[in-house]
């Protein structure tokens, strides 16, 4: 599995939990202290921490309109009706797919998609592939 490839699940795994926990406004400061906690917690690979507090921060930083574009996307859905794992996969793949000059939005889609195979219920693999590909068209607009 790739560096990246684990970056992204831990970049899940964090963004899920910190989906229950009431207005966790961080400081940049306080978010890397609690990843780093998380990272100990989890054993996530060193090598892949860089990239998951780049995505989490981002995510976190723009997730306001991060939702409007999910929403958007996934006609007949309020984010609220998203199963939480869902939710935050949509929310990394779509700050890849937006912000990422990097990662073309093709992979972006593709990882996302095999992590909902992993993490995720049968049928997320279908609704992640859909709505983020209306994201990356929204996107190209």
């Amino acid at each position: 599995m790739s560096i990246r490839r684990f970056a992204r699940e831990a970049a899940l795994q964090f963004l899920y939990q910190d989906d229950f926990i009431p207005e966790s406004a961080d400081t940049p400061g306080e978010l890397k202290e609690r990843f780093e906690q998380f990272c100990e917690i989890y054993q996530v690979n060193k090598k892949g921490r860089t990239y998951a507090l780049n995505l989490i921060a981002g995510v976190l930083a723009d997730q306001e309109a991060i939702d409007r574009l999910i929403e958007e996307a996934a006609v007949n859905w309020r984010m609220s009706r998203i199963s939480a794992t869902d939710r935050n996969l949509l929310r990394v793949a779509t700050f890849e797919i937006n912000f990422c000059d990097d990662v073309p939005a093709e992979v972006a889609i593709n990882e996302a998609v095999e992590i909902a195979k992993r993490f995720c219920g049968d049928e997320s693999p279908k609704f992640v592939n859909g709505v983020l590909d209306a994201v990356k068209t929204l996107c190209q607009k």
